[in-house]
């Protein structure tokens, strides 16, 4: 098995303190890209941690970084740059990505972290390799001739017991280079009702990327 080297530590973005975990290939092996993986209302970035995802990331040659978004985990003194359920400005993690040198990075972004990634991934310019959106909120508040827009390739995830899943999907599937994973028997959180599931299409979708 690759070793992983592992590390956390905080990052200033817009005058704010963010918490971070990061996992890297170990051995002085160079990673072949960054993945940012965001999170949900309820969780943080110790979620990727204990699911595995990071060290999964690592192993596979990736670097992996998880942040806790403000007001959350470990980031609980910064103030969100946005009312919940409204969408924040793409500068924000625009700001993440400077901040924590990832160059052009994968962004994973379940449920409340849709407020972050979408304006992201949808302003002229924004450099991503690849976005993994699992059943992100605010996705009505996106213009189809932005979602038309979007040349990043997308993996859509969500679970089959999820309302928001189809909804979100409705939305998302306007993004034109687009693949689809629907976790069956998975609810709104697919990724830990079915992380064996979630770490091979991730992968799988990962291995695809230039």
């Amino acid at each position: 098995m690759a070793s992983v080297e592992q590390r956390e530590g905080s990052i200033q973005v817009q005058g704010q303190n963010l918490f971070y975990r990061e996992a890297l290939p170990g051995g002085g092996q160079a990673a072949r890209f960054s993945v940012l993986l965001l999170h949900g209302i309820r969780f943080s970035s110790e979620t990727w941690q204990k699911l595995g995802t990071l060290h999964k990331l690592a192993q596979a040659g990736y670097r992996a970084v998880a942040i806790d978004l403000p007001g959350l985990g470990r980031s609980k003194e910064a103030e969100a740059p946005a009312p919940t359920g409204e969408l924040a400005p793409s500068s924000f993690l625009a700001a993440v990505v400077d901040a924590l040198a990832l160059g052009p990075p994968v962004v994973v972004s379940p449920s409340l972290s849709g407020m972050y990634s979408l304006p992201f991934v949808t302003a002229s310019g924004s450099q991503l390799r690849g976005y993994v959106p699992v059943a992100p909120i605010c996705t009505d508040k996106i213009k189809a001739a932005d979602y038309g827009s979007v040349k990043t390739p997308a993996l859509i995830v969500y679970g089959d017991q999820d309302p928001m899943g189809q909804t979100s999907f409705e939305n998302l599937k306007q993004i034109p280079n687009h693949r689809v994973l629907v976790m069956e028997g998975a609810g709104h959180p697919c990724y830990l009702d079915k992380p064996e599931e979630w770490h091979s299409g991730l992968l799988d979708f990962l291995q695809g990327l230039a």
